[in-house]
């Protein structure tokens, strides 16, 4: 198909369209809301479900009772709804319920502002509310692996019945740049074997979040545990560029890691020896790629919009091999190349 000039947000929302998904469920907020009103449109003139909620804490809940018949279903969300939301994502975790949850992240803590932000790190890798419990988590850096993202999303969720995060920045929904939708899928008629579909001619099914027995909730999170080591195995995702011979290797996500890319290749324009390497997904972490470079590599530097969250990852995975230092902006400022380039050559000169 041809590219066309898209919204990241509104690319997201068509692109789950049209990866089949039967039910929307959601609220309002900047800098999200156009993803939503793209659904509004969208999803009633092809005879699916749209449903703008009275809060985020209701749209969770039913998407949490929508996907249990085991349709394709979705919210989005930015940074204080992502928050509202952590009682009804545990809840769907313990359930082992496959949906597929957008964070458009903005400005914080508090209501912040509604400028492009990474702060949401922490809570969207380690955790979906309460319990050992950490979902897996996809960060775009443009609007084509937002598209991409969202149909890999439903593959993911489906696969594992496991929660998925698309996390992504202010600035990935809001930008426009051309990208290539996918074609068509139609809304799957037949559902899963574990799916409430009604219990006429066979023996009922049974989702639930609560085992009042210490052992029987025991054996759950081990189960759990054992999926999350599969997925740590499976599905851990990254782009890299010029690590062959990099003495120093940035590091950054989403938006952060798009703007490091441009001042590495202007370093190496100017024979720094400097490489990336930019995470797709934030769990599982890369942990095993960047493990490795820290071998061949004399530092890290991570990138990121935010106080310092993602370098944590970065040091876990160098284990002390080298120094992990760290450049990052808050509150909405976006960092330019030449801050970064600034960054990389102070780091080089030490």
């Amino acid at each position: 198909m041809a590219k066309e000039l898209l919204k990241g947000n509104v690319a997201i929302a068509e692109a789950a369209v049209r990866a089949g998904l039967h039910a929307y469920f959601g609220y309002p907020i900047t800098p999200q809301t156009e993803l939503l009103e793209h659904l509004a449109a969208r999803m009633p003139e092809l005879g699916r479900v749209f449903l703008q909620a009275e809060s985020e804490i209701a749209a969770i809940n039913m998407v949490y009772g929508a996907a249990s018949t085991g349709a394709r279903v979705m919210t989005s969300t930015s940074s204080p709804g992502y928050s509202l939301m952590q009682e009804g994502l545990s809840y769907i975790a313990a359930s082992e319920i496959p949906c597929v949850v957008v964070n458009m992240m903005r400005g914080g803590p508090g209501l912040g502002n509604i400028l492009p932000s990474q702060g949401d790190y922490f809570q969207v890798t380690r955790s979906a509310g309460h319990g050992d419990f950490r979902p897996i988590v996809l960060a775009p850096a443009s609007v084509q692996e937002a598209i991409d993202f969202t149909v890999l999303a439903f593959e993911l969720t489906e696969k594992y019945r496991h929660l998925v995060i698309i996390a992504a920045d202010g600035q990935i929904g809001q930008m426009m740049e051309p990208a290539e939708l996918p074609p068509m899928s139609p809304v799957r008629v037949e559902r899963p074997a574990w799916a409430l579909t009604g219990a006429k001619d066979r023996a009922k099914n049974i989702v639930t979040s609560i085992y009042m027995k210490a052992s029987e909730e025991e054996a759950f999170n081990l189960k759990i545990q054992a999926r999350l080591a599969q997925i740590t195995r499976a599905e851990q995702r990254w782009i890299e560029y010029a690590t062959d011979d990099a003495d120093l290797l940035v590091i950054g996500f989403g938006t952060a890691g798009r703007i490091a890319l441009n001042a590495v290749q202007t370093a190496r324009e100017q024979g720094l020896k400097v490489g990336l390497l930019r995470p797709q997904t934030l769990y599982p972490f890369p942990a095993d790629r960047i493990a490795a470079l820290a071998t061949t590599v004399q530092a890290c530097l991570t990138v990121e919009m935010n106080a310092g969250q993602m370098v944590d990852d970065v040091r876990l995975a160098v284990n002390g091999r080298v120094p992990v230092k760290f450049y990052g902006r808050m509150g909405g400022v976006v960092p330019t190349p030449e801050e970064i380039l600034n960054a990389i050559t102070t780091e080089m000169r030490q």
